[in-house]
């Protein structure tokens, strides 16, 4: 079985983050979001790997993850020139996915159940596809399927509903075979201009081929828009310490629900209040009160300031008697005081920050 995972897509949602960068590779506890994806694929026994590049920096996509060795599996960079919807992305990988049975897996989405078992499950399945449903609470913002609860069958699956007819979300995260490339044949552009997945889906069963549903259990997270992210990063810290957590460095301490990267200082009159992470060669203090829900990237400088439910990328200084909550600050941003009456931020990618 292979695995393919969608790296497109403008973020336009998650501006000014995405002006310099695709979004999958925003970090989550201190990870790009689609390493979730490569990581879960891999767990499962997925190490061929096509990962789908747009038109937003994909040389940064193809610089982080290079040919997949380092984390394990082959990867091969297939390109989609426009974001023309994910049956089209999916249409690329025709000769990428030959005759085998494939999973796709959108690289913004995080799951906290393993792959594992819906994997055995489609390995041993004569189905056409597989499709993983999860209630939502505001349904009209996802495809949704909707449910004979008597046959146990899908009765239809339509792409963000005025008025929802269920609360079952179709998340990003597909079992398919290669009869889904005849199917995307077919499809008409939506009146997003896009060949919707949802529709291919639908057609497929319109042709009476088989499709089974399973639900989620335990979460899982599309991450669209910074609340997402923020809320996104908050579930993933919430692993630490559990059977279950996920992946960090080796090099990393836990103490307390606090991952602690290797080199990194925390002065004796600071305060950190687990769950949180916090990246290598890190300086914090004097005076800092950070946690719960914190992520710090790599190589941060912090000072005299508290910090809650946010995250810090990489080579960040901060430096000001401020409290920060639900922010997300973007790689090498510095946030200093002043002692003029005007202050001065030099901030990095498309940070957004009130103060």
């Amino acid at each position: 079985m292979k695995g393919i995972i969608l790296h497109g897509g403008h973020g336009t949602r998650l501006r000014p983050l995405t002006h310099t960068g695709p979004k999958q590779l925003l970090p989550i506890a201190n990870k790009p979001m689609s390493q979730y994806a490569l990581e879960d694929l891999k767990n499962a026994g997925i190490t061929d790997i096509g990962i789908i590049i747009g038109d937003v920096h994909p040389d940064k996509v193809k610089e982080y993850y290079g040919d997949g060795k380092k984390f394990g599996v082959s990867i091969n960079y297939i390109c989609q020139d426009q974001p023309k919807g994910i049956s089209h992305a999916i249409s690329l990988c025709k000769d990428f996915v030959s005759n085998d049975k494939f999973v796709v897996y959108l690289g913004d989405n995080v799951l906290r159940k393993s792959l594992v078992d819906y994997v055995k499950k489609f390995q041993n399945s004569e189905s056409d596809a597989i499709i993983l449903l999860c209630k939502v609470d505001e349904p009209q913002r996802f495809g949704i399927a909707e449910l004979d609860k008597t046959l146990g069958t899908i009765k239809k699956i339509i792409e963000k509903p005025k008025i929802p007819a269920s609360d079952l979300a179709v998340i990003g995260i597909y079992f398919l075979t290669p009869k889904i490339f005849d199917i995307i044949d077919q499809l008409k552009p939506s009146w997003r201009g896009e060949l919707e997945i949802t529709d291919a889906l639908q057609l497929l069963m319109d042709k009476k081929n088989k499709i089974e549903y399973d639900l989620v259990t335990g979460w899982w997270k599309d991450t669209g828009t910074p609340e997402d992210i923020i809320h996104a990063n908050k579930l993933v810290l919430d692993s630490i310490g559990t059977e279950n957590q996920f992946l960090i460095d080796a090099d990393s301490t836990i103490k307390d629900g606090v991952v602690i990267g290797k080199n990194t200082e925390i002065s004796t009159d600071s305060l950190i209040v687990g769950p949180a992470i916090i990246g290598e060669n890190c300086k914090i203090g004097p005076a800092v009160k950070m946690g719960p829900y914190v992520s710090i990237g790599k190589n941060c400088i912090l000072k005299n300031c508290n910090i809650e439910n946010s995250i810090i990328m990489n080579d960040c200084t901060i430096n000001t008697e401020t409290n920060f909550s639900c922010s997300i600050i973007a790689h090498g941003s510095e946030i200093l005081d002043s002692k003029t009456e005007e202050n001065k931020f030099l901030l990095g990618e498309r940070s957004s920050i009130q103060i």
